[in-house]
C-alpha cells in the first residue's frame, strides 16, 4: 500500500509545476507590452510637444540684426611731419686702441711702476718697468771712446792728406785721375769718414738700448694684464702686460643691410649718427651712455649676414666727468638704440596698427576700409609711411574677429572694445 501512494503523489506533484510554469511566460508576457504601449504614448507626446513649439516660435526681422551688427570699435590717428627713427643694435665693447707691451732688450726687472698693476691707470710718459741697463751703460762708453778714436784718425788722415797734396803740387806734374787719387790719398780719407760713421752709429744703439732699457707708457691706459714680476730675466720681444687706450671705446653693433641706409657715417661733411648705450642687465633704469657710428666694416658677420658698425664712445671709464654715469666694461653686451636719417613728409603709426599685407583698418562714414599703404621704414615701435594714409584718416587699433570690406563700425567712447576681439 505504501508504495502505490507514493507514485500517485508524485504524479500529482509534476502536474502542479508545469502549471506554475505556464503561469510565469503569461505574465512575463503581458509586462513586455505594457512597456510598448508605454514608450509609444511617450514618443507621441514628444512629437506633439515639438510641433507645437515650432509652431509658436518667433520670427526674427532682418532689419533688427543688421541695425545691432555694427561693431563697436576704437580709433587713433598717425602723426605727419619730419622724424628720426630708431633703429636697434646689440653689440660687444672693444677697445680702440689696444698693446700688448714687450721688451726691447734683454736683462732683468729692477724696477715695476706702483701703477702697473692690472686694472691700474697710466699716464703717457710713466715708467712701467725698469730692465737692468749696467751691460747698455757700459757699451754706450765703449762706443764713444770707439767714435772719438774714429774722429782722431780722421784729423791724421787729413792732415796727412794736406802733406801730400803739397807734395803732389811741387813736383808740377799732371797724372792720370786714378794715380792722382792714390797720391792724394782719397781712399784713406773715405775709409777714415766711413770709420767715424760706424762709431756714431754704434754710440746712438748703444743710447737706444740704454733708453729701451726703460719702459714707458705710450699713451694714457687702462692696464689689463702683467706678465713680469721684480727679478723676472726677459729678452727682446717677451711680453711685460697688456694695455688699452682710455680716450675712446668701440662697440661693434650688427644692423640688418637694408637698415645700413638710413645710418650716417661721419665724413668731411657730417657727423656720424647719434646712439644711445645702454645696458639693461647691470645699469640702473633709464641710464645710458652717448656715442657715435664711427665706422662701416666692409664685412658681414659670419652666420648671421648681418652688416657690422663700429659705435665709438668716449671717456668709456667715466674718468672725466663729474656725472655718476656707468663704466663700459670690455667685452660687455651692451643695447644700442641709434638715431637714423631724417624721414621728412611722413606718416608716423604705431606699428601695432599695421595689419596683414602692409595694410591698415580705416574708419570712413561708418564703414571699414582695408587701406593698403607704403611702409617706408619700421622701427621697434613705429611704422613710418609715406604713401596710403593721412594723419585725417581714422585708424581702428581694435582686433576684429571678422574682417570685411564695407563692415559696420560704431566709435567706442568709453573705450569698452580696446583690445577685445569683436566678432561682426
Amino acid at each position: 500500500m505504501g508504495p502505490r501512494t507514493t507514485s500517485t503523489d508524485k504524479q500529482e506533484g509534476g502536474k502542479q509545476v508545469s502549471s506554475d510554469s505556464g503561469a510565469v511566460r503569461e505574465d512575463r508576457r503581458s509586462g513586455v507590452i505594457r512597456t510598448v504601449l508605454v514608450c509609444a504614448a511617450l514618443v507621441a507626446v514628444a512629437g506633439v510637444l515639438l510641433f507645437v513649439i515650432f509652431n509658436t516660435e518667433p520670427t526674427a526681422r532682418r532689419d533688427g540684426a543688421v541695425r545691432q551688427s555694427a561693431s563697436l570699435v576704437d580709433v587713433t590717428q598717425g602723426e605727419f611731419g619730419t622724424f628720426r627713427p630708431t633703429i636697434e643694435a646689440m653689440g660687444t665693447v672693444r677697445p680702440a686702441r689696444e698693446i700688448s707691451l714687450g721688451a726691447r732688450v734683454s736683462g732683468e726687472i729692477v724696477e715695476i711702476g706702483n701703477s702697473f698693476v692690472p686694472g691700474g691707470y697710466v699716464d703717457a710718459g710713466e715708467v712701467l718697468v725698469r730692465i737692468d741697463d749696467a751691460d747698455y751703460q757700459v757699451a754706450l762708453q765703449q762706443s764713444r771712446s770707439a767714435l772719438d778714436q774714429a774722429i782722431a784718425d780722421l784729423e791724421i788722415e787729413r792732415g796727412e792728406r794736406a802733406a801730400a797734396e803739397a807734395e803732389y803740387r811741387q813736383f808740377n806734374r799732371e797724372l792720370p785721375p786714378e794715380r792722382e787719387a792714390l797720391v792724394l790719398r782719397e781712399p784713406q780719407g773715405r775709409a777714415a769718414r766711413a770709420n767715424v760713421e760706424a762709431a756714431r752709429a754704434d754710440v746712438r744703439q748703444a743710447e737706444l738700448n740704454v733708453d729701451r732699457a726703460t719702459v714707458e707708457a705710450p699713451f694714457d691706459a687702462h692696464v689689463l694684464g702683467r706678465a713680469v714680476n721684480l727679478g723676472s730675466q726677459v729678452s727682446p720681444g717677451a711680453a711685460l702686460g697688456r694695455l688699452v687706450g682710455l680716450d675712446t671705446y668701440w662697440i661693434e653693433a650688427t644692423v640688418p643691410v637694408g637698415q645700413l641706409q638710413w645710418l650716417s657715417v661721419p665724413d668731411d661733411d657730417q657727423p656720424g649718427s647719434s646712439v644711445t648705450v645702454r645696458n639693461r642687465n647691470a645699469w640702473p633704469m633709464n641710464v645710458t651712455r652717448q656715442g657715435e657710428v664711427f665706422r662701416l666694416i666692409g664685412e658681414l658677420e659670419g652666420d648671421t649676414r648681418l652688416a657690422r658698425i663700429l659705435v665709438a664712445v668716449d671717456d668709456p671709464l667715466a674718468r672725466e666727468t663729474e656725472e655718476d654715469l656707468p663704466r663700459l666694461m670690455l667685452g660687455e653686451y651692451v643695447e644700442c638704440r641709434i638715431e637714423g636719417r631724417e624721414l621728412s613728409d611722413v606718416v608716423r603709426l604705431n606699428r601695432d596698427y599695421i595689419r596683414e599685407n602692409d595694410t591698415v583698418w580705416l574708419m570712413v562714414d561708418q564703414r571699414l576700409v582695408i587701406q593698403p599703404v607704403s611702409i617706408l621704414f619700421e622701427d621697434e615701435r613705429y611704422a613710418y609711411i609715406d604713401e596710403g594714409l593721412t594723419a585725417e584718416d581714422r585708424v581702428v587699433t581694435t582686433r576684429l574677429a571678422t574682417v570685411q570690406e564695407g563692415l559696420r563700425l560704431r566709435v567706442d567712447t568709453d573705450g569698452d572694445a580696446a583690445g577685445e576681439d569683436i566678432d561682426a
